[in-house]
């Protein structure tokens, strides 16, 4: 997540540089050979505007649904942050002597409440670490220019911004020994932490340490975490339809091939000078073209591991913050911080 109140030109520029040499050298070779008569074609700007206009609506609507991604994304991982704490809340207030015929050690109940919400820390990291894995639509997992820019992105501006520090958490941290053995080698790891939440809550139910009522209570809060990480892999895992993804870039590639023939034989009008003033000024309109596609492009997927993901190791830092000290702990993890104004 981007925390700084706007993105500088320089940084647009380390951006966008390649995209900018490739359309300059473009406009240039065009305009040579309009300047050495090898063409005299020219395409009138009523049908190139219309294109444009065009692909500026669809450009817009593929903008608007990678948004709507990335912003479902963070409501999902608020819903966590709120309900995490409710877990906390009802973890450290409904475990007790209050419905058990004999007393049970407090020592004991102390255990059972830090278990409980350490293997909810556990479930969080593991959650976010599944969450971070590639899948075969995304930049990193891409051939060629795309593989080694994300990389680079990834590296700079992204999860390589952390690596001093605990971004790959050890469930061993948070889970017993035997418990973590055997979980990692599921499937869906995240899944079974919780499923392990309520095997627990059974126990407490079956010894009286929850009633009936309660024990429905945080079952329920339980089900909501399933909920909320199905929504993320949900989003995780179905693309933005690739028709709306790439097909808008096909079109802004065709409205760039076009701007040249209209925009160089308008600027010639002027003077020799103008023909050279519409290789710059070209490249500039079809550059603006290119990145309002880039941008959606890099948006729709929250989960990649990049400036524009949701800070999620941010929010499993905070959580674990909370819930660590409603057990009474005071040797904190500090919160994650952001980094060349990008938060993780």
């Amino acid at each position: 997540m981007i925390t700084t109140k706007s993105i500088s030109l320089l940084k647009m520029l380390k951006w966008g540089w390649v995209r900018i040499i490739w359309l300059m050298l473009f406009m240039g070779v065009v305009a040579a050979l309009y300047y050495n008569k090898i063409i005299s074609i020219v395409i009138p700007w009523l049908p190139v505007s219309v294109i444009g206009t065009a692909v500026a609506f669809y450009v817009g609507f593929k903008n608007n649904q990678s948004y709507d991604r990335m912003w479902e994304a963070r409501k999902i991982w608020g819903g966590i942050v709120n309900d995490s704490r409710t877990w906390g809340m009802y973890v450290t207030n409904f475990i007790s002597n209050q419905f058990t015929s004999s007393e049970v050690p407090q020592e004991h109940i102390n255990k059972v409440k830090k278990r409980l919400i350490y293997r909810h820390i556990a479930w969080l990291y593991a959650h976010r670490s599944q969450l971070l894995i590639p899948t075969e639509w995304e930049h990193i997992s891409q051939k060629g220019h795309v593989r080694r820019t994300a990389s680079i992105f990834q590296e700079q501006y992204g999860i390589g911004l952390v690596n001093d520090e605990v971004t790959q958490v050890e469930l061993r941290q948070f889970l017993p020994e035997e418990e973590h053995d055997r979980l990692v080698n599921y499937a869906n790891t995240a899944t079974q932490i919780i499923n392990e939440q309520a095997k627990d809550l059974r126990e407490l139910r079956a010894n009286d340490l929850i009633d009936d009522f309660r024990h429905m209570t945080i079952s329920g809060v339980l089900r909501t975490f399933y909920e909320l990480q199905g929504k993320n892999e949900r989003i995780k895992k179905f693309p933005l339809p690739r028709q709306y993804a790439n097909m808008s870039q096909h079109f802004v590639y065709i409205f760039i091939l076009f701007i040249p023939f209209s925009m160089v034989p308008e600027l010639m009008k002027i003077g020799e000078w103008g023909l050279w003033v519409s290789v710059p000024v070209s490249a500039l309109v079809a550059w603006i073209y290119v990145m309002m596609d880039v941008v959606g492009d890099y948006s729709e997927n929250p989960f990649q591991g990049m400036a524009n993901d949701i800070p999620m190791l941010s929010l499993c830092r905070t959580i674990e913050i909370d819930l660590r000290e409603m057990l009474g702990e005071t040797e904190l993890p500090p919160p994650i911080k952001s980094k060349n104004g990008i938060m993780m």
